[in-house]
């Protein structure tokens, strides 16, 4: 199929798959977000800031409803993702910031090298943290309507760490879906996570780095992280033949009676530590035993390639 064709196929089916764009409407629709955000204490300036500054992002709609040609393999993932260049970046940065993260590390519990490894899968340690005017990208997905209650929510809880003075309209910038800062926090993230390190009255993930490290920490350590623990390990999966109900969670020594061995097919360490199986399609005779912190990173983003690209990414930081 031709680019054009593909392009115009998608054309059609956008126009006819979420509410018409008029712009009376959507002042329409600002307006009554704007009687919700005064209901909840949003002051009034910010309101009038927000009916004349919000804009519709048609780009931020065609992101939205695009969908991927093909799906990449974990391995072809892993290349894109944990480059030789990222790994030496991220070795860097650690040493940059050891004296900070050290004691972020200490205070919440967590390993500074998930929290570089976090950053840079993230948005490769700051670099790229999104263009867009947050308030105008989740007011597009509002209006919108496909998921118009969850849009909503971020967008008035995105009003409300303006109004508290964390960062300004014009500055509250991220991704297209209204991911925020160098740790890509929906506001609601921010809302329950975000942390003010340096006790200025801002919690600013946007640009600076103890900040975006110390929320980070204070998230996965609120979802349940150990700094007792890593993240898994790959194994080979010998004889195994799916013996264990998918998810169940089972001492080492255990996985070790059923066959599975480390990654260069020798026994697995013997640590009284519990895992599930991970089992990568198309992933041959490998897969992964992960533990409880893997949980946290699904928490954090709900994919078995980002928890895995982000433990990798971890490991090559001891």
């Amino acid at each position: 199929m031709s680019s054009i064709l593909k392009s115009i196929i998608f054309l059609y089916i956008l126009t006819f798959s979420f509410k018409a764009f008029s712009q009376n409407d959507f002042k329409q629709f600002l307006s009554n977000i704007s009687k919700e955000a005064e209901q909840k204490g949003i002051a009034t300036e910010l309101i009038k800031d927000f009916q004349n500054k919000t804009v519709f992002i048609p780009r931020v709609i065609e992101l939205d409803r695009s969908q991927p040609e093909f799906k990449l393999t974990l391995d072809q993932y892993l290349k894109r993702v944990v480059t030789t260049t990222r790994i030496k970046k991220a070795k860097i940065k650690l040493k940059e910031n050891r004296d900070i993260l050290k004691k972020i590390s200490r205070f919440y519990g967590v390993q500074s090298r998930f929290i570089v490894a976090l950053w840079g899968i993230e948005t490769d340690f700051g670099r790229l943290t999104g263009g867009f005017s947050v308030i105008s990208a989740l007011s597009t997905l509002a209006y919108e309507g496909r998921r118009h209650q969850y849009f909503k929510k971020e967008l008035l809880n995105a009003l409300t760490i303006i109004n508290d003075g964390h960062i300004s309209l014009s500055k509250m910038t991220g991704s297209w879906a209204g991911a925020m800062g160098q740790c890509q926090f929906m506001p609601s993230s921010f809302l329950n996570y975000a942390s003010d390190w340096n006790k200025d009255g801002n919690k600013d993930i946007w640009n600076y780095k103890p900040d975006v490290f110390a929320s980070a920490a204070n998230y996965l350590k609120s979802v349940g992280w150990s700094d007792k623990l890593t993240w898994g390990r790959k194994v080979y999966l010998g004889n195994y033949n799916n013996k264990v109900k998918k998810g169940k969670y089972l001492l080492l020594k255990k996985w070790s009676s059923y066959g599975i061995l480390n990654e260069s097919k020798k026994s697995l360490p013997k640590v009284n530590v519990k895992a599930r199986l991970v089992i990568p399609d198309n992933y041959g005779k490998y897969g992964y035993l992960v533990y409880k912190n893997f949980d946290a990173l699904l928490n954090w983003n709900r994919s078995n390639y980002f928890a895995i690209a982000v433990g990798k990414l971890s490991d090559t930081l001891y």
